[in-house]
């Protein structure tokens, strides 16, 4: 404990670690404040008693947008529509060659791929908002005159407030600790904590055992999850042995390893598959798409994150360079030529671990 406080004085001492934490947290705070900014003409008290009756899955995209999908606020697409666009962008990336070029030509293209993402958002935004006002906000909290005046304004919000919310997770990434959507879309999350706890604290009815046995299930869920994320594949390398001067500096090949990330995607196909649900829960609501305890919504569910797991670690590793690099470099597998058959058996094995 006391080399985790002085850790943190440490961090504090520099100055520019300092800056950058305390603009993360301002910017964080601007975004918390954005999810209770409600939308013109919404009724806050008739939203305010219908947030008690909202379905399952409502709640789940609350959770994701930190409350501002039940506030029906400014913020309440959040950075979802952004996601939805890096996704198909990604996606195209694989399969039109004018964008893999695009990926490929450095800081230009990553600049026109971002302007071609940020388009994309705004397109999304439009249809999500259209479906966020007509199905979501509760019918007695919405204004008694929806002229297109209204529905226009409230359009164009949304559309402003979700690009805002990406603009602060940009400013995080740039000018703060980095990874600023991320961390938008835990600070979501963990915005619910409070009251999840004391929800749950209330529930054990003075079960003791029980609230012992939920956190030590919460502790091992934790520990399983930092296995996996840190979790590799070493695969054994030999490089072949080199002059130095006069002295053969490799009579016995070295011996090193490949590292293969067990988990090479992260989280992001859950992410990217729960960007994407939200589009049938909003044009579907009635298709069994509603209720995230339902088998249609967990298997559609289930399909996507597999899907998103294997089209992310694909876009992630190229065996092929890695292939290409070990034959530069002079290494190869035990046992594995080094070229193509090199590059198949990495792909094989990155393929079984996924």
């Amino acid at each position: 404990m006391k080399k985790f406080i002085s850790n943190i004085k440490n961090i504090w001492s520099v100055k520019e670690l300092r800056d950058r934490i305390v603009l993360t947290l301002g910017l964080i705070l601007v975004f918390r404040i954005g999810t209770f900014i409600i939308l013109p003409g919404i009724n806050s008290e008739a939203l305010a008693a219908s947030s008690g009756s909202e379905g399952t899955l409502a709640t789940l995209l609350s959770i994701f947008s930190g409350g501002a999908f039940s506030n029906a606020s400014i913020l309440s697409l959040g950075i979802m529509p952004y996601i939805s666009a890096s996704i198909i962008m990604q996606l195209l990336g694989m399969a039109v060659p004018q964008i893999q070029k695009m990926q490929n030509d450095g800081e230009s293209g990553r600049k026109k791929i971002n302007m071609f993402t940020r388009v994309g958002t705004i397109v999304i935004c439009a249809l999500q908002a259209v479906s966020y006002i007509g199905f979501s906000v509760p019918a007695e909290a919405m204004p008694s005159v929806q002229g297109a005046p209204w529905w226009t304004q409230t359009i164009i919000l949304l559309i402003a407030g979700s690009m805002f919310a990406v603009w602060l997770g940009e400013r995080i990434t740039d000018k703060g600790i980095g990874n600023g959507i991320s961390l938008l879309i835990t600070v979501g999350i963990i915005s619910r904590l409070p009251e999840a706890v004391t929800g749950e604290v209330g529930s054990i009815d003075g079960n003791i055992l029980r609230l012992f046995i939920e956190l030590i299930l919460f502790f091992l869920i934790i520990m399983g999850t930092i296995l996996i994320v840190q979790g590799v594949r070493k695969i054994p390398l030999n490089f072949a042995g080199r002059i130095v001067g006069a002295r053969n500096a490799g009579t016995d090949s070295a011996r090193q390893y490949l590292p293969v990330k067990v988990n090479s995607s992260g989280v992001m196909p859950i992410i990217f598959a729960q960007a994407i649900m939200t589009v049938p829960v909003m044009l579907l609501p009635k298709a069994g798409f509603s209720d995230p305890y339902g088998w249609i919504y967990n298997v559609t569910l289930a399909v996507l994150i597999i899907v998103f797991t294997f089209l992310y670690t694909a876009i992630m590793i190229n065996p092929r360079k890695m292939a290409d690099d070990l034959k530069k470099g002079g290494g190869f597998i035990p046992g594995i030529k080094p070229g193509e058959e090199t590059q198949s058996y990495i792909d094989s094995l990155i393929s079984r671990i996924t």
